[in-house]
């Protein structure tokens, strides 16, 4: 068995579901799991969701798609993002709902899968893709005239978690611009930081990413959502050094004292980053333990209190908001936010699906 790997919590996931079908409970639900369930495993999440009655899922390629496909998946899945013509065939060949935004795309998808199903996205405000407002109509009526299927319209909401003002003007420019078609589409606007901020989330479908996983959009500390993902490893070496001894890769820290080192079989190629050399705690027993030495490719060292045993088990991250282990604080620390953490946790890392309460 690995020494070191990660541990997904299921029942917490159903917890985290359950919370956000409740401040949503018109609209169907969209489990976004791309980027491998933002690093948890695809795969097996869409599995235990499809157990909890979601019916769609979104990804971010159709690469993701694919292999969910050979996973089992069935169910509709949505591709975000807008498609690119070169990426029509295999978006088909992936049975994916693709996001339309330009006319290329939109004639390549149609010669691609005759009469297939789309969806089309609005730039209400995020500045990255969509149609805009003012040509949605039109558009609409192209891809009709193509013969796909416009299953629904769609916006994203840049700053939901933060400017509820800004927000409410994207939802609004984006149901007027519905509201300019011939007949009625079904609509989704409201992703995670929507559906806590309850912006967007008494249309058709939401979209439910981050919060899924029980991670905070806002990188908040969160009494409702339940993280549910740790990280732990047992040491490989533990060796009390003497006074004057140095650590690892270019001697950055060198032993005051007499002193347990244990060494941890996962590095920056892992995801733990190089920046937390010196400069980060796991979590052992009831102490926190504190990284000495640079973290290499494949192996962290930590100073320890006393004695450890090759069985003990440390927590690099823990499921909850510590202020030092939790992802959100390992993010801050980092000067980044938890989304690019947990989806840069290594491949390499066994993900070990529990039931815990």
């Amino acid at each position: 068995m690995q020494p070191s790997w990660l541990e997904i919590n299921l029942a917490a996931l159903d917890h985290n579901l359950k919370l956000l079908r409740g401040l949503s409970p018109k609209a169907q639900t969209i489990a976004v799991i791309k980027a491998d369930a933002y690093g948890h495993g695809a795969a097996a999440l869409s599995k235990r969701l499809r157990l909890r009655g979601v019916e769609r899922f979104a990804v971010a390629t159709s690469a993701e798609a694919l292999a969910l496909r050979g996973s089992g998946l069935q169910e509709p899945v949505l591709q975000l993002g807008s498609l690119h013509p070169d990426d029509a065939a295999d978006a088909a060949a992936a049975r994916v709902t693709p996001t339309l935004v330009t006319r290329e795309a939109a004639a390549a998808f149609a010669a691609a899968l005759p009469g297939g199903r789309v969806q089309i996205k609005v730039d209400s405000g995020m500045g990255r893709v969509g149609v805009p407002p003012a040509e949605l109509a039109p558009f609409v009526e192209f891809v009709e005239g193509l013969g796909l299927e416009v299953e629904a319209v769609y916006t994203h909401f840049a700053v939901a978690d933060e400017d509820p003002l800004y927000t409410q003007k994207q939802l609004e420019a984006f149901l007027g611009a519905a509201a300019s078609l011939p007949r009625r589409y079904p609509l989704h606007a409201a992703n995670s930081a929507g559906v806590l901020s309850g912006i967007g989330a008494d249309l058709d479908f939401v979209r439910l990413g981050i919060a899924l996983y029980g991670l905070s959009p806002d990188m908040k500390s969160s009494e409702r959502l339940r993280p549910i993902l740790s990280w732990k490893a047992r040491p490989t070496l533990v060796k009390r050094l003497a006074p004057g001894h140095s650590i690892g890769y270019g001697r950055s820290y060198i032993t005051k004292k007499e002193e347990w080192i244990a060494t941890l079989p996962f590095g920056y190629a892992d995801g733990f980053r190089r920046s937390f050399s010196n400069n980060a705690y796991l979590r052992w027993e009831a102490d926190y333990v504190a990284v000495v030495g640079r973290v290499s490719m494949d192996q962290t060292t930590v100073r320890l209190p006393r004695r450890a045993s090759l069985s003990d088990v440390f927590e690099v991250v823990s499921a909850d908001y510590d202020e030092r282990t939790s992802l959100t604080a390992r993010a801050r620390q980092a000067g980044t936010i938890h989304y690019e953490l947990a989806t840069s946790l290594g491949k390499r890392l066994p993900r070990r699906y529990l039931e815990e309460e």
